[in-house]
């Protein structure tokens, strides 16, 4: 990436849309937005105030109006990267909005790449390497708590407690390396018995973000759900009334569902990647038992399975081998058709226990919606842990922190260990610095260049 370059992008969606945008960057953004666009009013681009919408035209080399547009210019430090940045709002059209892009080019933009604002926003010191993540964290929110925790990140929430950790980690260094620097003079056990409390203090705060990072990856990435049962027992209707919408075909006919149908619900504040299969039995045609084999497949991708019986009939043969297929997962094993009363439901409820003792059970009906605010409590509960206080901007939200988290906790029991065993301060320093540098990959302060690029190539064009 070179930075000295201006880039150019459409920041919106592709599509056809009420409004499209095409967005500069760089040092001569201005100059190559003076050189195709006409201000309705006359005004040329010195006259155009910083932060000020004017309305006019795109206009190509000949002059001839390309589209009408208005026109948001920002000068450098006031912007998103930090850069001159101007930005182009167009009708949303593809081909005007490619006519107006490719003028860009044209005037000595080039194409910018995968995340290449937010990278210039980062390396110009707008946005550290957890707040720039959080911007598509942002984008592709699907909850409000996933919302909540994306925008706590993007806002500094996040960032500020790492970086309180590592200012703490510093000063402990400052002051050992302060001893190390008079050897004549001793050590205080005062100091060392100041840097233990110090060192488990941040250890137990490091544990507490790390049991957060479970339910950070579900509200990033989703967590994957796989509702089973044999068919005709309500897995249609209960992925329908998890979305509320009539997303599944329902019937009385069975097998009606013969492929894996994939949406996303909010629950409870979690989003759900729901999952409806092909119901679980001896196949009737090739199709059946191709929808049945990925069935199967789906329960052992899954994170969350719902194992689905008719809680009004006995249990069937089909229904012990889906309790088989389940039981080792992480399940919760629903009794549909409460609304039919039945005293059959508890002989299964037996049935169940038997074979995974601490499974969780529930009745409900999916036609009726009984059981489904319980259903989404305790989805919630397992998503969380059962033990977190839902202040979701500060959880971990990704695999890299949790893995950089780990090892800074792993360095410092070393430091308690080498605290312990009486070791000279310079060790002590040696593990702290560990912890230093390691907590500095979340913000991006130490973190290498290839890390920082596979980050932002996961990133859309155009922002």
């Amino acid at each position: 990436m070179h930075q000295e370059d201006t880039i150019s992008a459409i920041a919106t969606p592709p599509g056809a849309g009420s409004v499209g945008i095409v967005r500069l960057s760089g040092e001569e953004a201005i100059a190559v937005a003076g050189a195709m666009f006409r201000a309705k009013s006359g005004k040329n681009m010195e006259d155009i105030a910083a932060g000020s919408v004017t309305y006019g035209y795109v206009i190509d080399e000949k002059g001839d109006v390309l589209d009408e547009a208005l026109m948001l210019m920002m000068k450098t430090p006031h912007s998103y990267t930090k850069e001159d940045v101007v930005e182009f709002q167009c009708h949303g059209g593809p081909v005007a909005l490619r006519a107006v892009l490719e003028r860009t080019y044209m005037l000595g933009a080039r194409p910018a790449e995968r995340g290449e604002f937010t990278k210039r926003a980062f390396f110009n010191g707008r946005l550290d390497l957890s707040e720039a993540q959080a911007v598509m964290e942002v984008v592709g929110a699907k909850t409000e708590a996933s919302l909540r925790m994306a925008v706590g990140h993007l806002s500094g929430r996040f960032s500020e407690r790492i970086r309180e950790l590592r200012h703490k980690a510093l000063d402990m260094i400052a002051h050992l390396e302060a001893t190390i620097d008079f050897p004549e003079e001793e050590i205080d056990d005062v100091v060392i018995d100041d840097v233990r409390a110090q060192v488990a203090a941040m250890r137990d705060e490091v544990d507490a973000m790390l049991k957060t990072a479970h339910a950070g990856r579900i509200l990033s990435g989703g967590l994957k759900t796989a509702i089973i049962g044999k068919p005709n027992v309500g897995k249609s209707s209960l992925l329908n009334a998890m979305l509320f919408e009539e997303r599944a075909i329902v019937t009385n006919i069975p097998g009606t569902t013969r492929d894996s149908i994939e949406a996303y619900a909010d629950v409870g504040g979690v989003p759900l990647c729901l999952i409806d299969t092909a119901g679980i039995r001896k196949a009737k045609d090739a199709v059946e038992k191709i929808g049945v084999e990925r069935a199967r497949a789906c329960v052992q991708e899954a994170a969350l399975v719902l194992a689905i019986f008719d809680g009004a009939a006995p249990m069937s043969e089909e229904d012990k081998e889906i309790l088989a297929l389940a039981k080792d997962k992480e399940t919760i094993f629903l009794l549909n058709k409460s609304d039919q009363l039945s005293a059959l439901d508890a002989m299964s409820e037996r049935v169940i226990h038997e074979a995974a003792p601490e499974a969780s059970i529930l009745r409900i009906s999916a036609k009726t919606g009984e059981g489904m605010e319980e259903l989404g409590t305790l989805i919630r509960d397992k998503a969380y842990c059962g033990e977190l206080n839902g202040d979701e901007a500060s959880f971990v939200h990704d695999a890299r922190e949790e893995d950089i988290l780990r090892r800074v906790y792993g360095y410092l029991t070393d430091t308690l260990q080498t605290v312990e065993n009486g070791m000279s301060a310079d060790f002590i320093v040696i593990d702290l610095r560990s912890v230093w540098e390691t907590l500095g990959e979340i913000t991006g302060e130490t973190a290498g260049d290839g890390i920082i690029d596979a980050i932002f190539s996961k990133f859309c064009l155009g922002k």
